[in-house]
């Protein structure tokens, strides 16, 4: 049996997410209060919403609401379903699992979700 070290944001400095080439940071911890989304700018023009949970945790989601194709998901609001997290849409208020991105009011509607790791 192994046993998995759980990183968490709280011990932390910074964010930061895979951008497919590497590590890319992206924000000082301390800008993010759990609980609530911050938005961040990438260096290829995509938008990206960071989240860090009450426990710590950090997700990464696309900023992009596809319902509306508007860049609001990180002024969602965050909650927990059968204890997977989620952003509602501010606007329509649909809910994003933060760890897969899949909607969960329309299981065919997704957002991409980025590795994140707290350094």
């Amino acid at each position: 049996m192994t046993t998995q070290t759980i990183e968490t944001a709280r011990e932390t400095r910074t964010i930061q997410l895979s951008d497919g080439a590497g590590w890319l940071t992206v924000c000082d911890r301390e800008l993010l209060t759990p609980g609530r989304g911050v938005a961040a700018l990438l260096p290829d023009g995509r938008q990206v919403a960071l989240f860090v949970d009450r426990a710590g945790r950090a997700y990464a989601i696309d900023n992009r609401d596809p319902f509306t194709g508007a860049y609001v998901l990180s002024r969602g609001l965050v909650g927990s379903s059968g204890g997977r997290p989620f952003v509602a849409s501010p606007l329509l208020k649909q809910r994003f699992d933060l760890e897969t991105g899949v909607c969960l009011d329309d299981d065919e509607v997704s957002v991409p979700v980025f590795p994140v790791r707290a350094d």
